[in-house]
């Protein structure tokens, strides 16, 4: 069954997109908990980070590396945070991979 972020992704559901690229997709957090709320989503369908593979290796470093662009667009070079929640179906809501960037600013 297709994640809420895979029907995203393939435009089922609206979203307010901030970035794409070929693997990568990053959106508003429908829930915000702070003033810029973004969630780094890979295409590619990883329930949790314990289900990563050693293929996966450049597909997480390229959250890393979309998140700094992403935000550095925004104007945010500094004082912004980077997390994974990954703890199933507690902390984890969306069970599909998703880095979460969050800043005041």
């Amino acid at each position: 069954m297709s994640s809420v972020f895979t029907k995203i992704i393939n435009r089922e559901i609206p979203s307010d997109i901030v970035y794409e690229q070929d693997n990568l997709i990053v959106i508003r957090d429908i829930n915000p908990i702070a003033k810029t709320h973004l969630l780094i989503i890979p295409k590619k369908e990883i329930v949790t980070v314990d289900d990563i593979d050693e293929q996966d290796r450049d597909l997480i470093a390229d959250m890393f590396f979309t998140a700094k662009k992403v935000a550095s667009n925004l104007g945010i070079t500094w004082a912004y945070q980077l997390h994974f929640n990954v703890w199933k179906e507690w902390w984890q809501e969306v069970m599909h991979i998703h880095m979460h960037l969050t800043s005041n600013k």
